[in-house]
């Protein structure tokens, strides 16, 4: 090996990507001066891991896509929690889009074929859409946690949320914006790798002050809030005595909350799990970046990264745990000859029920009485009754 084969040898142990394997894998050739990937993988190994992410991405795609045109194409189902969970399907829609694949390719080669400006915009975009999902999952959590603990204070308007999710958006953007700065693309021939070049030394200020606040923002607060929400929501919906006297229609709608707060529970269980190894990953490698030259490491990242696209798929819990969203779904497939659609699936969507409230008073006790569905129900030292199920 001659003075400028060790040399670049040198820099291509040093030099650190920003993703997916942090380290060029490359080993000189002492015989004709080229470099050979040690991350080689046989073609059936590289069919199964295409096979796999193809997967995620299409049914990331038609399922959340799925979601959204069930929202927006329905007026009965634009409520605020289900903006959210449009803004939740439509930053999960674009992880699989410009990510999943991209990130694939370069974790499978580790080399940049896409340029520089493609580059700035996959280490920018992915933290942005990343960002908007969980922040809008917890925005879900906190609007049921107030809508099921006060369900007599006033919820957040159209407006007001839209606004909301404008806000999460530009903080997102924000976050995000070092990265996009600072990347940059180098060329180690015969390949070219795409890195965020902080102003200090791998492992520096800049950087770790960087990686430990995107864990924190995007991964252990977010979790923390959800956590705290819905332990609050649980001990009130199931350990909540329903009163004997109780209409069925009140019945039913505690159930179908209990039904939407289990669906959440599970995706932040879900979110958690599928997040938790990609993050642990990334500080492993802060601490010891000696485990990316590892010959196994690149199968590792490969796993991870699927997993944590994976994320993007529960949107699917809505089918299961929803009946509207199961008939809205039901309406998008029934061109598929198993897919049965009633009547009444036809019409579920489109018409708005309305319930008939009478409201008697009664000054006893300073107690007021309402009569609903002709059950009567007794609200303790309140003047007014709000709908605030969806």
């Amino acid at each position: 090996m001659d003075v400028e084969s060790l040399i670049q040898y040198v820099q291509q142990d040093t030099e650190v990507t920003s993703d997916p394997l942090l380290e060029t894998t490359d080993w000189p050739d002492e015989g004709n001066g080229r470099s050979q990937n040690k991350f080689y993988q046989p073609g059936w190994q590289v069919a199964l891991w295409a096979i796999a992410y193809s997967l995620i991405i299409l049914v990331s795609v038609t399922g959340n896509v799925t979601v959204i045109w069930i929202i927006l194409a329905h007026r009965r189902m634009r409520t605020v929690t289900n903006y959210f969970i449009v803004n939740l399907a439509f930053s999960d829609v674009f992880i699989a889009t410009f990510n999943t694949f991209i990130n694939f390719v370069y974790a499978l080669y580790n080399g940049w074929y896409f340029g520089l400006g493609y580059c700035r915009f996959q280490n920018f975009f992915p933290i942005t859409a990343m960002f908007s999902s969980i922040y809008s999952m917890t925005a879900i959590a906190v609007d049921r946690c107030m809508a099921i603990i006060h369900p007599l204070k006033p919820r957040l308007s159209s407006t007001s949320t839209k606004g909301l999710i404008a806000l999460i958006w530009f903080i997102a953007l924000l976050l995000a914006f070092p990265q996009c700065y600072y990347s940059v693309t180098h060329f180690y021939g015969p390949r070219t790798v795409c890195m965020v070049d902080w102003p200090d030394d791998f492992g520096g200020t800049h950087q770790l002050s960087y990686q430990y606040s995107l864990i924190v923002l995007l991964y252990l607060l977010p979790l923390m809030v959800m956590v705290v929400t819905y332990s609050l929501v649980g001990r009130t919906l199931w350990w909540a005595h329903i009163p004997g006297e109780a209409s069925d229609y009140y019945r039913n709608h505690t159930i179908s909350k209990r039904k939407v707060v289990k669906m959440m529970i599970v995706m932040v269980i879900t979110f958690a799990f599928c997040w938790l190894p990609y993050h642990v990953y990334f500080i492993l490698g802060t601490f010891n970046s000696e485990i990316y030259k590892k010959w196994y490491i690149q199968q590792v990242y490969l796993a991870i990264s699927w997993l944590a696209m994976s994320s993007t798929i529960p949107i699917y819990f809505f089918y299961l745990y929803i009946p509207r969203f199961r008939v809205g779904f039901r309406q998008a497939f029934a061109w598929c000859p198993f897919v049965k659609l009633s009547e009444e699936d036809k019409m579920e969507l489109q018409r708005m029920h309305t319930h008939r409230l009478t409201m008697t008073r009664s000054h006893r006790q300073g107690n007021n009485t309402f009569t609903v569905n002709s059950r009567s129900i007794n609200i303790h030292g309140t003047k007014r009754i709000k709908n605030v199920l969806t």
